[in-house]
């Protein structure tokens, strides 16, 4: 028989840099599970990507038994990745802070394919197009 769910739990890590302390420890701690174990096995499995960071749904178990499945990174973080700048517009679409081309765009939605509500690249470029442009960065036709 299937172990039953109790409970899951989104979080985002920095790759390969899971440790018991906060914002992992204080999320983890009080389920149950063991934060050592958890954070051995992120770690494995993420150090290819060091420096992205990755959010992790972690699905806990009645016998506090756990597994999770680690996501693509956050669209906003691609695009600050490859725009190279420390964060998006304060005043968004209104104020461009860097500019970006199509091909990196597509790039970043070949990367994010597989979590976006997407089935085809363009699909998915036109989700990507429009977080960047709300985070002021400017999208070369």
């Amino acid at each position: 028989m299937a172990k039953k769910v109790t409970k899951k739990i989104k979080l985002q890590i920095p790759a390969g840099k899971a440790t018991p302390a906060p914002p992992v420890g204080t999320v983890l701690g009080p389920v149950g599970i063991n934060l050592q174990e958890f954070c051995t096995r992120y770690n494995d499995a993420t150090r290819d990507k060091m420096g992205d960071i990755l959010p992790v749904e972690i699905s806990v178990y009645e016998d506090r038994t756990f597994d999770f499945v680690i996501k693509t990174p956050p669209a906003a973080f691609l695009i600050k990745k490859y725009a190279k700048v420390k964060s998006g517009s304060a005043k968004g679409a209104n104020d461009n802070i860097a500019t970006l081309t199509k091909d990196q765009i597509k790039e970043i939605a070949e990367i994010k394919l597989p979590d976006l509500n997407a089935y085809t690249v363009d699909e998915a470029i036109k989700i990507v197009e429009g977080t960047a442009v709300n985070m002021g960065v400017k999208v070369e036709k």
